[in-house]
């Protein structure tokens, strides 16, 4: 027997009771948008929920049956306000601590990705050669793992 493959993709994030139902039984996949520059790379003051004043990199939730550069391309938009070019795939993110913790269980694929020229900072992001103490452990080893950004801890410029 085989079955109908619905691929269409889900608009507009999904209720919060809906969410929790669903992430609280499955892995999250997630996409996270790794910008370097001659400034370093970019990170997102989180503004809300449980990672509320953490620096992370700019990411999201992938819709169902969404592909992945578009997701990374949406995503931008979203978070950041802005159009990017989606380059490599760098590899993948795991978040034990978020299990732990009690929230979900994301796994994060990093892209990097590049600004249209010209393009503002977003709101909320800072560019960083240092990668600040608040930000999610395994973002910080990915990164480390990275050849751009220098990966030594300092104190956070927003605390």
């Amino acid at each position: 027997m085989r079955l109908a493959r619905n691929t269409a993709v889900m608009h507009g994030p999904l209720p919060q009771e809906e969410f929790d139902a669903i992430f609280s039984r499955v892995p999250r996949l997630t996409v996270e948008l790794v910008a370097h520059a001659t400034r370093g790379v970019l990170l997102q003051l989180r503004q809300g929920g449980p990672c509320s004043g953490l620096w992370s990199l700019p990411g999201g939730t992938v819709r169902f049956g969404e592909p992945l550069r578009d997701a990374v391309s949406r995503v931008a938009r979203d978070e950041l306000g802005l159009e990017v070019i989606v380059r490599e795939h760098l590899g993948f993110i795991e978040y034990p601590s978020h299990y732990e913790s009690g929230l979900d269980s994301p796994v994060g694929i990093a892209f990097a990705v590049e600004f249209q020229a010209g393009a503002a900072d977003p709101p909320h992001c800072q560019w960083f050669t240092e990668l600040p103490l608040s930000m999610h452990d395994e973002q910080r080893v990915f990164l480390t793992g990275l050849s751009a950004p220098a990966a030594e801890a300092v104190p956070d410029p927003a605390a």
